[in-house]
């Protein structure tokens, strides 16, 4: 177990805001997470890609950064055991270049496999939970393991039981995946929608790293969290008065009779593609992501926000709801 005290928040989040951070801890086996004996229970941060601190932290934060992964091929499956420290998208293209279905359409999303199952991270009509088999989640209280099955980890968009009735109660120590040798290519997106229905995994992945990189900018290079609004879920009337109004609204119907929309569409036409409120701004090649310019604040990130929630409520009656986590603490 690593103490590290002081540490600046801008280390630990891609979005870069100046912060403190009081302890850090970093733990990298079971046992030593089982030894660990905090006062209340921590703050839990994986790689800092889809958490931005608005003011300094003085409880501790824990990092699990176990990253073994235990392979069990039978015959055309692939069953894997990830610790949740390992990074994501090296996971993908671990079994994506040995040929295995999957995951290539979650390609270059930043973060821990350990985050993936909070968020239900999701990309180019694919979600994690799609090939995710268990969630192995430490108790605080119990000092114990508890193996959760997909069903029992109720995903949604952009959701799970980790952030609802297990939020704060412990940590991912582990996820399970199923993979498969064949496979059907998922196509349906713009930029992959040019591929062969016989591509393979490979092909598959560089497309999307091909399109994420087009719209995206590199966290490394400016400082964002990438998808900071999730793309809003409407009802079937909701959606037929929407369309009627706006007919080239993007959109994506889903299997319970929702409809997604593009939340990026909805700020671009309240005409806020690419508007910067001091360091911090609607990226102009995708307006779903804010960026931090270098010298950002918390509060022109709160201000932009609250901007681009009220303008597009008030064009299109929708409340957009950030998918990054803002993290703030009472002094």
């Amino acid at each position: 177990m690593q103490q590290l005290l002081a540490q600046d928040a801008r280390r630990y989040s891609t979005f870069r805001l100046a912060a403190t951070l009081s302890q850090v801890i970093k733990i990298s086996s079971l046992a030593e997470l089982q030894r660990y004996q905090p006062l209340q229970p921590p703050l839990v941060l994986g790689e800092g890609s889809n958490c931005i601190f608005l003011s300094d932290w003085h409880t501790d934060i824990l990092r699990f950064v176990a990253d073994s992964v235990i392979r069990n091929q039978q015959g055309e499956t692939l069953m894997l055991h990830v610790e949740a420290g390992c990074n994501w998208h090296q996971l993908v293209q671990n079994t994506v270049a040995e040929g295995w279905w999957g995951l290539e359409n979650l390609a270059l999303i930043p973060g821990s496999v350990g985050a993936a199952p909070v968020q239900n991270i999701g990309a180019y009509g694919v979600e994690m939970a799609d090939c995710c088999t268990y969630v192995d989640f430490f108790h605080w209280q119990t000092k114990s393991v508890q193996r959760l099955s997909r069903e029992e980890c109720v995903f949604g968009y952009r959701d799970s039981i980790f952030k609802h009735s297990f939020a704060g109660k412990g940590v991912i120590v582990a996820v399970g995946f199923q993979l498969q040798r064949k496979g059907v290519p998922r196509l349906s997106y713009k930029g992959l929608d040019h591929l062969p229905l016989d591509s393979r995994p490979l092909d598959v992945m560089h497309a999307v790293i091909a399109v994420r990189q087009s719209k995206l900018p590199d966290p490394a290079t400016l400082a964002n969290c990438g998808s900071f609004f999730k793309n809003p879920l409407l009802s079937a009337n909701q959606f037929q008065a929407l369309i009627e109004k706006h007919p080239t609204l993007p959109h994506y119907p889903q299997p319970d009779s929702q409809v997604k929309v593009a939340a990026a569409w909805l700020i671009e036409q309240a005409g806020l593609k690419g508007h910067r409120i001091g360091d911090v701004a609607c990226y102009p090649l995708q307006p779903l992501v804010l960026v931090n310019y270098g010298a950002g604040t918390s509060a022109q990130l709160s201000e932009l926000i609250q901007l681009i929630q009220r303008s597009v409520q008030q064009m299109f009656d929708i409340l957009l709801e950030p998918e990054v986590r803002l993290l703030t603490q009472d002094d």
